[in-house]
């Protein structure tokens, strides 16, 4: 592993500043800034502070900061939680992309737009929603970014000032095999990007390295204005295509398989058991026909490897930034991922590892609801909301605060990571079912009624199930009352 630190194949720490702007091809010159960049909004606008706004798709636990698989290979993330506040019970809106983007960049959870699934053209549904990026430009901010921050077929050109590739298309090109499926035979119901390669191209051919060398561009352009910056990096999102040196990492004869508990759904109610079945039908059972659960973990471990080393590559680019010191750093994933626990595979549940997401904020001293700066390399254990990074990016950058939106300021935990925190963190799936996490707590209610509590402190895989115990009435009573009354229905297809 050091070999492979010093090669550079881990971490894209440790550059000098010339073989940084070098290897992006930056060379003495830079791209020539966007005519709307060039306003000046004044010398009050610039002493805000910008904001580098980071999103992983995909990404669960299996790193080296919440420690959910012991190979996971992660020293950016490391990097980053040194500087930054560390939610460590962090929770999506919505167990999957679409929905749980929509909510997190209008602050509209689920359970008020009714936009629960990943079909749905959220903006045609919302068209007087107003973004995060858009709120930011109204209040004297040059909004921009690279990849992806909404859902694959959704971008919102009304969002950004400038974007990369454009405002029309957030996605660069992506490396992909003559042929498909690579790995898995070929089923009925598969999802054809349920695959894994490693290739032989270079870091900077694949489509996240190009989203982060254009987001690191900007961050060297003075625009006369605060920034905020968006970098939207696409893995581990399937398929697991990345360069075969993150494959290398992970011999597949030491891969370590997920913990798993025979007859885990024993105690699992049918709402429960309905979405285990369909993704075991669809992918757990070809994978162990097939004997493909070690390479799948380890392509996801590559995969994870490979975002890793594109976000040492954007901290790079920030570090040798003069706005370094006035930057504050949001790293969010949209939601987690299963690997064959309870027989399931992908997003689409409720469970811990699906909602549980990373969750990181680094604000510089002197923010505007932070003059001290957040206390770095600190742990919290509240359960929070990405529905609260809009709030609090608000806070901190000292924008007039909005009443219409969802989630709460987290400032006092950056501040005070120990403090108490009364406000539950709610997750959507589908049509109906709700989760709520708060304290070591969390809940699942489903459509016809099933129910399913843990005590995640003692039982973090969720393999018992309290929900029908007597004396934990008291406890499965008080988390359903913290679930939202009345939620909307899920929209319906326009005609």
């Amino acid at each position: 592993m050091e070999k492979d630190r010093k090669e550079g194949l881990v971490s894209g720490s440790g550059m000098t500043r010339r073989r940084f702007l070098r290897d992006l091809g930056l060379g003495a010159a830079v791209c020539a800034i966007p005519a709307s960049a060039r306003r000046d909004a004044g010398p009050a606008a610039i002493e805000k502070p910008n904001v580098l706004f980071i999103a992983v798709d995909d990404l669960n636990d299996w790193s080296s900061v919440l420690r959910g698989h012991p190979q996971a290979v992660t020293p950016n993330l490391e990097r980053l939680a040194e500087r930054s506040v560390t939610f460590t019970r962090a929770y999506t809106a919505a167990a999957a992309c679409n929905p749980c983007r929509t909510a997190l960049m209008t602050g509209q959870p689920p359970y008020r737009t009714g936009i629960y699934e990943n079909w749905v053209p959220w903006r045609d549904y919302l068209p007087e929603a107003v973004t995060i990026p858009q709120y930011f430009t109204k209040n004297g901010y040059f909004s921009s970014g690279a990849g992806k921050i909404y859902h694959n077929t959704f971008p919102d050109p009304a969002s950004w000032e400038d974007y990369f590739p454009s405002r029309e298309n957030h996605f660069p090109p992506y490396i992909m095999p003559e042929s498909r499926p690579v790995n898995m035979p070929h089923h009925p119901d598969m999802y054809k990007a349920f695959d894994w390669w490693g290739h032989d191209r270079p870091d900077e051919e694949t489509g996240d390295f190009q989203s982060v060398r254009w987001v690191s561009e900007r961050l060297h352009q003075a625009p006369g204005r605060p920034f905020f910056l968006a970098c939207g990096l696409y893995r581990p999102h399937l398929p697991w295509f990345v360069p075969k040196k993150y494959f290398d990492m992970f011999p597949l004869e030491s891969i370590r398989l997920p913990e798993v508990l025979e007859n885990d759904l024993d105690d699992v109610p049918a709402g429960g058991v309905a979405l285990a079945h369909r993704q075991k039908v669809k992918y757990h059972d070809p994978v162990i026909e097939h004997d493909k659960w070690k390479e799948a973990v380890r392509a996801y471990l590559a995969s994870i490897a490979y975002a890793d080393a594109m976000l040492g590559r954007l901290l790079d680019a920030l570090d040798s930034c003069p706005c370094r010191d006035n930057t504050i750093i949001v790293l969010w994933s949209d939601h987690g991922w299963q690997l064959g626990e309870k027989t399931h595979w992908r997003k689409y549940a409720l469970w811990e590892n699906i909602a549980r997401v990373h969750f990181m904020i680094s604000s510089p001293r002197g923010a505007a609801g932070l003059p001290e700066g957040s206390r770095a390399g600190a742990r919290c254990s509240r359960a929070v909301s990405l529905q609260d990074i809009y709030p609090t990016l608000i806070e901190l950058c000292g924008l007039p605060p909005r009443r219409d939106i969802a989630g709460h300021s987290l400032v006092p935990l950056l501040r005070d990571p120990e403090r108490s925190w009364p406000h539950p963190a709610v997750t959507s799936v589908f049509t109906g079912e709700l989760a709520v996490s708060w304290d070591k707590w969390r809940y699942i209610r489903y459509a016809d009624g099933g129910e399913e509590l843990y005590d995640l402190d003692s039982d973090p895989n969720e393999w018992t199930n309290l929900a029908g115990r007597a004396e934990f009435d008291d406890t499965r009573r008080r988390m359903a009352a913290m679930l939202p009354e009345n939620p909307a229905p899920p929209v319906k297809k326009k005609q």
